[in-house]
């Protein structure tokens, strides 16, 4: 049977398929993300988290030919503007202070490559609404969360303490945590990687 790779080194994707019951090897991906994104510029960001995970997937397949390469991205979005993973734990606090009391809009995209083509993607976005968080907080959940937040755009992990920034979320849970997996489970089943 042919192997499932995940293109990434993400905890929570791992623990995602790993919960699901999916057999994968997880091989991260060496692509240069802000070099793709800026021939992508006119794009949505669903588009673009779609486009960096077909990139991510490609990337790995080229050296595994044999095997389907799961590639996965989530971007995130406030008000308009785009924000990556955090620099610094000064950088994360920058951006708490801009999200509090905005709406995260969370773009998460899934892609599976095979040799030379992708065979299959999927985007999804959830809308996470954040409290209005006082610097005490930010301060306490920094002392807390980083630096495993440093590895996250948006500044949280929704199954630790992050799920305390929010006062409402609309969007598939899985998403939020980095990728569509219902939509990626129906693609492995049509695959053959699953049992239908």
């Amino acid at each position: 049977m042919t192997n499932l790779i995940l293109a990434s080194k993400s905890a929570s994707r791992r623990a995602m398929l790993d919960a699901a019951g999916v057999d994968y090897e997880a091989i991260p991906a060496d692509v240069d993300e802000r070099g793709i994104e800026e021939g992508l510029k006119a794009s949505s960001p669903s588009e673009i988290a779609e486009a960096l995970s077909v990139a991510k997937a490609a990337d790995v397949a080229k050296d595994h030919p044999q095997s389907v390469v799961l590639g996965s991205d989530s971007l995130v979005v406030v008000d308009g503007v785009r924000f990556d993973k955090p620099s610094s734990r000064e950088n994360a606090r920058e951006h708490l202070n801009f999200f509090s009391g905005k709406t995260i809009e969370l773009h998460s995209a899934a892609a599976l490559v095979r040799g030379g083509g992708c065979e299959w993607s999927h985007q999804d976005c959830a809308s996470l609404k954040v409290r209005e968080l006082s610097p005490e907080f930010i301060e306490h959940y920094l002392k807390a969360e980083w630096p495993q937040i440093g590895y996250t755009v948006g500044c949280f992990r929704i199954e630790a303490m992050g799920v305390q920034l929010f006062e409402r979320i609309e969007g598939d849970q899985f998403t939020v945590l980095g990728m569509p997996l219902l939509a990626v489970l129906g693609a492995l089943r049509e695959q053959g990687l699953l049992v239908a």
